[in-house]
């Protein structure tokens, strides 16, 4: 839509007495494409185009969408949203000129070679399916998405966009007659397809395979209270959802996050450091430019177990009066944006790796994590770990499965007393009440001294 068009769609928006107005435009293909059992099962795209409107005065907001770009119809949508308030007209800021963007990836949209794509996915999906008669089924599937933005508001922003991600997914499901198992790998990148040969697939495929098949001889957990010792890349999933969440505006500004007004306070471990860093480039959280048309960010949220800032969108900013910082994101143009996290991590600390776990008595080593959920008002959370095993006199003895995580995110924050010095990335879609959004979490490998762990074992 030519500028002038959309200044004047800004200009009707603080028509009424609202003193902010925002338009999203999006044009957005995803593909998904899925061998299962040693052939091409599935291949669908889906078009996401419209535009969402959202006009505030204050912190009052209505929001409105329609995948109708006709300009008499967005008028009229505009209108309509505009006549919620009441007031005299404010002033619109001239739209600017938009910001260069920056593209990594290299194969995407029509220069992908679906038949090679298709090919490959077999070829691995065959590997995982071979590896042992056990496996019952495997599944390999490549995600691919291509965002096209723009976002014009009353404060004179005007900035496209371009994002485009892949996702890779691995899946094995064994089973021994008597029990089954599942083992899952998704690795993901701001990148075009060309990331399927970055990776060493046929690893990651034999990997997730053999952790299948070994969990089929694990023994069930038995609930206690323990050490626990969290492995690297997704296992920051903990801290992404029962600290991160509630280091979001979208719970602060309500003063519905135990880190409220918290600012300068000891929150955790003089060993934790976390940050909320957008500005990773080629990571699968990487934002360029966040959905309210501000340049992403590097976040420290926590330096040396104190609190030192949030993820801040818009509306909530005011608030809080906090400024924006790159932190507004949403799934799509039908959804109002609010802070969201982006590549959030705990930092790496000092200890080695082999040491952690050496000087660790008895406890717990959660290898890989499953599901889990979390109350984002109380950081209450729950994580089942998908393959764990059991320490022992400063070494890793018996498989167990079956093991669930439960406490207190700002609880546990306090109880980690060992931090590692191998941070990596585990990537996954985070949901909150702005929709679906890709992101990363990740640490080092850590030990947190004391945590409840439920299992179905028996002693």
């Amino acid at each position: 839509m030519e500028k002038e068009k959309i200044q004047e769609l800004l200009r009707l928006g603080l028509s009424h007495g609202a003193d902010f107005i925002e338009l999203f435009f999006e044009d957005t293909l995803t593909r998904f494409t899925m061998a299962i059992d040693g052939s091409l099962n599935s291949s669908s795209t889906s078009n996401t185009y419209g535009v969402g409107v959202r006009v505030l005065q204050g912190t009052r907001e209505t929001y409105g969408y329609t995948n109708d770009l006709n300009f008499a119809h967005l008028k009229s949508i505009v209108g309509d949203l505009a006549s919620s308030f009441s007031g005299g007209a404010k002033e619109v800021v001239p739209l600017g000129e938009a910001k260069p963007i920056k593209v990594l990836a290299k194969v995407y949209g029509s220069k992908v070679n679906r038949k090679k794509i298709a090919k490959r996915l077999v070829e691995l999906n065959l590997l995982i399916k071979g590896y042992s008669a056990k496996i019952v089924q495997s599944r390999v599937g490549i995600s691919e998405e291509v965002q096209k933005v723009l976002i014009a508001n009353s404060k004179g922003i005007y900035q496209d966009d371009l994002r485009v991600r892949t996702r890779v997914i691995f899946m094995a499901v064994a089973s021994d007659g008597a029990n089954m198992q599942d083992a899952y790998e998704a690795p993901g990148k701001s990148l075009g397809v060309e990331y399927l040969d970055k990776i060493d697939a046929e690893k990651i495929a034999l990997d997730v395979a053999k952790r299948s098949v070994e969990m089929l001889d694990a023994e069930e957990f038995v609930s206690q209270s323990l050490p626990v010792i969290l492995n690297n890349g997704f296992g920051g999933v903990i801290f992404h959802e029962a600290c991160g969440h509630p280091l979001e505006a979208t719970a602060v500004a309500k003063g519905l996050s135990k880190f409220a007004d918290k600012v300068g306070t000891q929150i955790g471990s003089t060993l934790v450091t976390a940050y909320d860093d957008a500005t990773q480039e080629g990571e699968w959280g990487y934002v360029n430019y966040d959905d309210e048309g501000n340049k992403g960010e590097r976040k420290l949220l926590i330096k040396d177990g104190i609190l030192q800032d949030y993820m801040v969108d818009y509306r909530n900013g005011l608030k809080m009066n906090h400024r924006p910082n790159g932190a507004s994101r949403r799934q799509n143009y039908r959804f109002s944006p609010t802070s969201r996290m982006s590549v959030t991590y705990i930092d790496n600390g000092h200890d080695n790796v082999d040491d952690i776990i050496k000087d660790t008595k008895y406890g717990l080593f959660a290898s890989h994590l499953g599901g889990g959920s979390v109350d984002p008002a109380t950081g209450e959370f729950n994580f089942s770990v998908s393959e764990g095993y059991m320490i022992e006199e400063g070494k890793l003895t018996k498989k167990v499965r079956g093991a669930t995580l439960v406490g207190y995110g700002h609880e546990i924050l306090h109880l980690i007393d060992r931090v590692g010095n191998n941070l990596s990335y585990g990537q996954g879609m985070c949901g909150s009440i702005s929709g679906n959004v890709p992101t990363d979490v990740g640490q080092p490998v850590l030990r947190v001294s004391k945590m409840t762990v439920g299992g179905g074992g028996k002693l």
